[in-house]
């Protein structure tokens, strides 16, 4: 948000901001200790925490079409099957620049993005 709110160009009228969280899965063992309305309202509340900010950025702008999605599953496979299927022309994603060591170890999701979308990623650090 920082870098739309730094870069105005991002901010016209004809621009359709589509905003993405995607909660990790409960693991399956975990998942069947509780019932379906439980395990829905856990994943609601992750995403409606860290979509309270961003709702509220676009809400001093009213003149931004912007839609709200939640998803669950693995981040980085979630970013690119959505942006596929919603046709986007840009993925734009922070990183949060952990360094090559943790990628090497762990991965990233930026790095998994940008490795397996066909629609172009902008990375901002």
């Amino acid at each position: 948000l920082g870098y739309l709110v730094a870069h105005d160009e991002w901010l016209g009228s004809s621009q359709v901001f589509t905003v993405l969280h995607v909660a990790s899965a409960v693991p399956p063992r975990a998942a069947t200790a509780v019932d379906r309305a439980t395990l829905q309202a856990y994943y609601d509340d992750q995403s409606a925490k860290v979509l309270k900010p961003i709702r509220a950025f676009f809400a001093q702008r009213p003149d931004l079409k912007v839609t709200f999605l939640s998803k669950v599953g693995e981040a980085a496979e979630q970013i690119v099957k959505t942006a596929q299927q919603k046709h986007q022309d840009l993925v734009m994603m922070g990183s949060h620049g952990h360094g090559a060591w943790a990628n090497l170890v762990m991965g990233s999701v930026a790095t998994k993005v940008l490795a397996s979308s066909k629609v172009p990623v902008l990375l901002v650090r």
